[in-house]
């Protein structure tokens, strides 16, 4: 799919993500988790211009995606590095709890694709969100009825402490 962007102005990335729309939720999800003193990171397969804009514009501690190959200001429709796959989400996480020094156990994942399942499963919490259904079935909770902040309610925060950020 990364051989479709070839030739395109790398400029255009900037569009691209002043446009993306943020899952309902994500906001309150960040703040507040910020707010109590967790570490909050992106894993994805995508690219990492937009993994990048949204730690800048959101806060985060971690990014973690695939690099898009820029050349004379146009994309090569190549990656350079590690490509992010479901594999390497999972060994992401692991690196990221050894860094933090924190048990795996204390880790929360949240993914919707069957590329996030080794991650939900050794994290401490998976969550599926919004998932495929082979998604939802493995994962230890899910979420489908409403936004990303109604992970803060399955973690036990509760309201006063959500409006405290």
């Amino acid at each position: 799919r990364v051989a479709l962007l070839k030739g395109l102005p790398a400029d255009t990335l900037g569009k691209m993500a002043d446009s993306l729309t943020l899952s309902e939720g994500a906001e309150t999800v960040i703040e507040t988790l910020k707010s109590l003193g967790y570490k909050i990171g992106l894993i994805s397969g995508g690219f990492d211009y937009f993994g990048k804009y949204l730690q800048e514009k959101l806060g985060l501690d971690y990014v973690f995606a695939n690099a898009l190959e820029i050349r004379d200001g146009k994309l090569t429709g190549r990656i350079t590095g590690d490509i992010i796959d479901a594999g390497r989400k999972a060994e992401i996480l692991k690196t990221i709890t050894t860094v933090e020094n924190i048990n795996l156990h204390q880790t929360i994942a949240v993914g919707d694709g069957a590329n996030d399942l080794p991650m939900l499963r050794v994290a401490g919490l998976g969550v599926a969100f919004h998932a495929k259904p082979v998604v939802r079935q493995n994962a230890h909770r899910s979420i489908s009825s409403v936004g990303l902040d109604g992970l803060l309610y399955l973690m036990g925060i509760s309201e006063r402490e959500i409006r405290q950020t």
